[in-house]
């Protein structure tokens, strides 16, 4: 059983998903600061992913300051590494390109977009908003709730 959870997505290289998936554990706690890192044979193993894959992300991480060899000892996580804003908003840097992308494509402009993220994230939100003012129209719907 590995120390930290991953779900691959298709269509992304597997050591990029493998180094983001180590980074969000140890910038959520879930991975501790001189926890035993996998070796990359065990990883290779219980991913079923070629031992280069996991080399190769292996290296990015030590290279990154997650990881550190301790000769000895083994692969230790080195939680410093992802324990600022800096590093929980690089995490999620990625996805916000992509969802600006996808708004700008169907021409949704950021003001527009960041309603809804505020809609989204506190529904009360939308009373901090005057009638009288110039915020666009949208539909909010809870997720679970299905078009009509």
């Amino acid at each position: 059983m590995l120390p930290f959870s991953i779900h691959f997505q298709p269509g992304l290289p597997p050591s990029e998903q493998l180094v983001d998936a180590v980074r969000k554990a140890v910038a959520t706690g879930e991975l501790k600061d001189g926890t035993l890192f996998p070796s990359v044979r065990t990883l290779s193993k219980e991913l079923r992913l070629s031992p280069t894959t996991v080399h190769k992300a292996v290296a990015q991480l030590k290279s990154d300051g997650w990881l550190e060899s301790r000769p000895g000892v083994g692969m230790q996580v080195r939680a410093t590494a992802g324990a600022g804003l800096d590093d929980r908003l690089d995490l999620v840097r990625p996805l916000v390109r992509k969802l600006l992308r996808e708004a700008s494509e169907l021409q949704i402009s950021t003001s527009e977009l960041l309603n809804l993220i505020r809609d989204e994230t506190d529904p009360e939100a939308s009373l901090l908003f005057p009638p009288t003012s110039k915020r666009p129209h949208h539909e909010t719907r809870h997720p679970s709730q299905k078009r009509t």
